[in-house]
């Protein structure tokens, strides 16, 4: 499945029918161990930039044994199984360090910026300050959570 399908499941609850909304995971076919185009994308994305893409898709990788990565959409993406947690872009001047249900983390530090229903990404560039603790928090966060929508269904 390639898309978030939203269920509505009717329910019979005392005399009146309850309607609730269900969520259905995003799922990525193909996801891999160590995806060799991801290596090809690095080498390709050489630079500051992409040693900054590099880095934070590093901590992506070392979250859990089950870490899975693919190319989707042209970048490298992080995932639980087949369940997609975070991804790296660069851009011209910037990397984007993106969750794919950012809008539900927690985020003290309002690194996250975006205004989609699910996804949510925090912007880096060179020579500019990050908050490199709040960030490895969020990425920690992320797979915490897709660990438990997986485990929840």
């Amino acid at each position: 499945m390639h898309g978030l399908a939203v269920l509505k499941e009717r329910r019979s609850i005392g005399s009146y029918d309850a309607v609730t909304m269900r969520t259905e995971l995003l799922r990525f076919d193909g996801a891999v161990e160590r995806d060799p185009a991801i290596d090809a994308w690095m080498k390709l994305h050489a630079g500051e930039l992409g040693a900054i893409a590099h880095h934070w898709f590093e901590v992506m990788r070392k979250c859990g044994d089950e870490v899975r990565e693919l190319l989707h959409d042209g970048c490298p993406v992080a995932c639980l199984g087949d369940a997609p947690f975070g991804y790296v872009n660069v851009f011209t001047s910037h990397v984007n360090v993106g969750f794919f249900h950012g809008a539900a983390l927690p985020d003290p530090a309002r690194l996250l910026q975006g205004t989609g229903k699910f996804m949510r990404h925090v912007k880096l560039g060179p020579g500019t300050a990050s908050n490199a603790a709040a960030l490895n928090r969020l990425i920690d966060t992320a797979y915490a959570d897709i660990k438990a929508r997986v485990e929840n269904g």
